[in-house]
């Protein structure tokens, strides 16, 4: 093939990477056909080379026609509709490897070519190469796999974008997948923040699924979830327990009274790596949360009687029930003493208020609310690692962390859909602490991110990681994606509002998956966060059909436009649109129902109440 056969144009101005071309009038137009393949000439998002010695320049087409005429030529005779503007992304020797970055520019008149078929499948790689992952094809040449370098992928982090129903969960869903293919990496490890309980279904057989109230008898085979009370720090054990403080004062006795029962714990149960001398308020050491509640809440609201013998304390004001009994509640189940009124009558016996009472009254009811609750179990009365009155527990954290992140099965699935919106967003942070910190300090370990490196998949990001968001789960996450790199920890933050996105989290991600976004202002951020000055790419972004994406960045050799290969209908994500009517028959139907399908005879709405209240969509019917 002779350089005419696809000759462009020459180069007319060069500024930074950016490069306007005039059209030779002898050049390609239309459709035509190189080695049996056709192409289009002058598409936005085509690639062309420009050779330069032994090597060539690579570049993406941004703009096309009058607009591109670059402002020195505006005055010029040679202005007018045949202008290209191009994107340099990246240079490689004639028939060689191509790579990143560029080692010099363009001159006034070197020649501009259109890239083939051939050219292209050299620049991108092979897919024999176990470094690189096939995703599915590069959308205007189906026999060029789309292909992600994982090393890339994982360490310098990534964020899949686009609208609700733009293919999004599905687009996850194809790349987990890929990067759990036991033969290829039979130590791959993956955890997923599924909010909405999406990809249970999806990744069944290669993962672990943890949600609350764990049904024994879905399919699913799901395992029950918890995060332990005592291994948070002290800062996550307020937010989720006790709420705001009013003062430092009243913080810093609850912080105090904490540390004395981790302390205490410690002296009775030695652990491994912690010491009395070394010991804090944020050390994860076991202590019962419903004992410290109860002797707070005596000192809180306590009454005593003023004639009794020895300390106030031993001579608390019960009330009496009907059997004649003191109220005084429990510790085990959440249930608050009740005390007589103060009396300070003449000839009534004194009662008064204990002295040196605390001011942390509103805290302790809400944290009484909560230890009585169910839906907060996960965490105050966590199964196994649930401690006793002394502290004692039945497992350690080492096996919560290990059944996370050290399972047989690559994929773990942590379904946060129960957990009480209150507490979503500490809870998050609270979870990808742990992670990050069992990973950090265990990096020289076999079971650290180093020799074993994890990925976390962020689904819902703007609901926890929105740039007005100063909770835990942001400062964890800017802590993951600016340092997490060194220690073998990568995210994946998926979104369909990339705009609400913390920009300090956004632009650390290395690689983007950018579905069909219509919305002008998530638009820009992913124009903005980029590396590439590929503006007119990211244009093309409203016009993607559903499962169709732009991959750019560091985890691909140039930026493509690639149509993702999805699972099987059957494992998909739990996450296609309702339909109205479908346009196939019942049996080919992934979502069979809509109006076109008759009334169930004498439907059972106490059945839709049940589901209600039991906060799950699987009752026994269903299951």
């Amino acid at each position: 093939m002779s350089n005419k056969e696809t000759y462009l144009g020459d180069v007319q101005d060069v500024k930074g990477t950016t490069v306007s071309i005039i059209l030779s009038k002898e050049s390609l137009t239309g459709f035509v056909y190189i080695d049996g393949q056709g192409y289009r000439v002058g598409q936005i998002g085509s690639f062309v080379r420009i050779p330069i010695g032994f090597d060539d320049l690579f570049g993406i087409i941004s703009q096309v026609g009058a607009s591109a005429v670059p402002e020195s030529h505006q005055n010029d005779q040679m202005s007018g509709n045949r202008w290209m503007t191009i994107q340099l992304v990246g240079e490689g020797p004639r028939n060689g490897i191509f790579r990143r970055g560029l080692s010099q520019y363009p001159t006034i008149g070197d020649a501009v070519h259109l890239v083939t078929e051939k050219e292209l499948n050299n620049i991108y790689g092979q897919p024999d190469e176990f470094h690189f992952v096939r995703l599915g094809h590069v959308s205007n040449a189906d026999s060029i796999p789309a292909l992600v370098d994982v090393n890339k992928l994982i360490t310098r982090h990534s964020a899949v974008v686009g609208t609700t129903g733009s293919g999004k969960s599905t687009t996850v869903a194809s790349i987990v997948n890929a990067l759990s293919d036991v033969v290829r990496y039979p130590s791959s490890r993956i955890i997923m923040l599924d909010l909405h309980g999406e990809y249970g279904n999806a990744l069944q057989e290669r993962a672990n699924i943890y949600k609350l109230n764990a049904s024994s008898s879905s399919k699913l085979k799901e395992h029950e979830f918890y995060i332990p009370f005592w291994a948070l720090n002290f800062d996550e054990l307020c937010e989720i327990s006790f709420g705001e403080f009013s003062n430092e004062k009243d913080k810093n006795i609850v912080m105090e009274r904490v540390h004395k029962y981790k302390l205490d714990s410690l002296k009775k149960y030695a652990r491994k790596g912690a010491s009395v001398d070394a010991l804090s308020v944020d050390s994860p050491i076991p202590f019962n949360i419903h004992n410290l509640w109860y002797e707070l809440f005596v000192e809180t609201f306590g009454t005593y009687y003023k004639d009794g013998v020895g300390r106030p304390i031993d001579n608390l004001a019960y009330e009496l029930d009907a059997g004649g009994n003191p109220m005084m509640g429990s510790a085990k189940d959440g249930i608050p003493p009740i005390f007589k009124n103060v009396v300070t009558d003449a000839g009534a016996r004194k009662i008064n208020y204990l002295p040196g009472a605390l001011n942390i009254g509103k805290q302790l009811l809400l944290l009484g609310t909560k230890l009585r609750i169910p839906r907060y179990n996960f965490i105050f009365s966590p199964g196994d690692w649930l401690p006793a009155s002394d502290g004692q527990v039945a497992k350690d954290l080492s096996s919560l962390l290990e059944s996370w992140i050290g399972s047989k099965k690559p994929v773990t699935i942590l379904d946060l859909s129960g957990v009480p919106s209150d507490i979503l967003q500490t809870t998050i942070g609270a979870l990808l602490r742990l992670l990050y910190e069992a990973l950090f300090w265990s990096r020289n370990l076999s079971q650290g991110g180093r020799q074993r490196p994890l990925l976390l998949v962020m689904e819902e990001a703007h609901i926890y990681l929105n740039s007005k968001s100063e909770g835990m789960a942001s400062i964890v996450v800017q802590r993951i994606v600016k340092e997490g790199r060194k220690y073998g920890i990568g995210a994946m933050i998926v979104s369909q509002r990339p705009s609400e996105i913390n920009p300090t989290i956004l632009s650390q991600c290395g690689t983007f998956f950018a579905l069909r976004l219509a919305n002008t202002i998530d638009r820009g951020h992913i124009t903005a966060a980029i590396s590439d000055n590929l503006d007119g790419l990211t244009s093309m972004l409203p016009i993607l059909r559903t499962g169709e994406a732009i991959i750019l960045g560091e985890a691909v050799k140039l930026p493509m436009r690639t149509m993702i290969e999805p699972p099987p209908k059957n494992r998909r994500p739990d996450s296609q649109d309702p339909i109205i009517f479908d346009e196939v028959s019942i049996e080919d139907s992934q979502n069979p129902g809509g109006w076109g399908i008759k009334l169930e005879i004498n439907p059972n709405y106490e059945e839709l109440v049940e589901t209600w209240r039991a906060q799950s969509p699987k009752i026994d019917k269903v299951i």
